[in-house]
């Protein structure tokens, strides 16, 4: 095999080792901050895999999710009320759900 084959091999296999972590760091954020209201849909917050709930969401961008969890919208306070939660936790988690509704 060639370098530069091996090289691309390589770089897609820590993209994809990348993206793995990059869920479940997500999905940890989730589990521990979100879950208590979205799993439950409590005052309106779109369950995980709800496609019907999330699509206009969705629709609205990655940045304007991101931005309404950090500064909270509605009811939803600030970073889901854990104000521990860096910019990174807070996409990794938006990310996760996003990737449950598609």
């Amino acid at each position: 095999m060639n370098k530069p084959l091996l090289i691309a091999l390589a770089s897609a296999t820590l993209l994809v080792m990348g993206s793995t972590a990059l869920a479940a760091e997500g999905k940890a954020v989730y589990d521990k901050t979100c879950a208590s209201c979205h799993d439950a849909g409590l005052a309106g917050a779109p369950k995980p895999g709800d496609q019907a709930a999330w699509q206009q969401r969705i629709a609205q961008g990655r940045d304007t999710l991101y931005q309404s969890v950090l500064n909270g919208k509605g009811v939803m306070p600030p970073k889901g009320g854990n104000a521990s939660l860096s910019e990174a936790d807070i996409k990794a988690a938006v990310d996760y759900l996003v990737s449950q509704a598609q």
